[in-house]
């Protein structure tokens, strides 16, 4: 069922100027496609898999920045090495699913124009859209933290985390830099589902939006390995997604990570008044 078809049942509380029932349904549909659970299912699966090897291949070797080699230290850095794997495309790829439907979708089911009939603003609709992106986000990132940290506490135990700085934090500090983490890396996913959500207004195809979005991540990934392009790389939506390692630092630094929050709050801003641009002037009577 489209967001447009739930919308269309009457309500009582029609007056209401403030409601959260178009970000609820939205937000429903989200998370009640099929193919958006086992898209969870696969991001979930790969901390997994990496606790396991880690365990089976009793791997001690000294440290590094994707923290596999802290892994046996303690459990918590399972999560921190699944997020530096999964930042690289797994997470891009699925905000790219569900940024592809978040209009395209609509458009292509035929719904979109229904929907706006009901009627909805399209700022609104826009404003919903992407709420439910970053909510998408958020929910990504910490599922593939809480079940990195379930795994590798239960393999690996857990105690004082180590920083990079080389002292010790105790568990529940620990914890509280693995929430910041979160919400960091949700930042620059939820950033990338504004493009995201410009390209979908560009687009009646759900699967070519998240093509171009993947293709889109692809590109900047690249760029940002080319040190000829070192004036470029602070301008890339992915140059400071890893930056989260500064977060394991006591005390935490926060130069790299008050970067990388501007230049996500940057693409968001820009990006979603493209889509909106696109969106206010789109013929979607016809």
């Amino acid at each position: 069922m489209s967001v447009a078809e739930r919308l269309s049942r009457p309500t009582r509380k029609r007056g209401r100027v403030v409601s959260t029932r178009l970000l609820r349904s939205e937000i429903g549909l989200i998370a009640g496609r099929r193919r958006n659970q086992m898209g969870l299912l696969v991001l979930a699966a790969l901390p997994i898999v990496l606790a396991i090897a880690v365990k089976v291949s009793n791997r001690t070797a000294g440290g590094g920045p994707d923290f596999l080699d802290s892994v046996t230290s303690n459990g918590l850095f399972v999560s921190l090495a699944a997020l530096t794997v999964e930042m690289g495309l797994f997470l891009p790829l699925a905000i790219a699913m569900l940024a592809g439907d978040a209009v395209a979708g609509e458009a292509n089911l035929g719904t979109l124009r229904y929907l706006l009939t009901v009627p909805v603003r399209r700022t609104r609709l826009l404003v919903v859209k992407y709420a439910s992106l970053c909510f998408g986000a958020l929910w990504g990132v910490t599922v593939v933290a809480v079940v990195g940290a379930a795994i590798g506490i239960a393999l690996f135990g857990t105690g004082p985390l180590t920083t990079l700085s080389g002292s010790q934090l105790p568990f529940g500090a620990a914890s509280g830099r693995l929430v910041l983490v979160v919400l960091y890396c949700s930042a620059g996913i939820a950033a990338l589902g504004a493009v995201g959500l410009f390209i979908s207004t560009l687009t009646e195809q759900p699967i070519a939006a998240t093509i171009a979005l993947t293709i889109f991540t692809i590109l900047s990934w690249i760029l940002d390995g080319v040190p000829q392009l070192d004036w470029l790389h602070p301008w890339l939506i992915v140059d400071q997604w890893l930056a989260f390692a500064d977060l394991l630092r006591d005390p935490p630094f926060w130069d790299n990570i008050l970067r990388g929050l501007s230049v996500d709050a940057g693409y968001a801003v820009v990006f979603w008044l493209l889509a909106w641009a696109r969106l206010a002037g789109k013929d979607i009577t016809s």
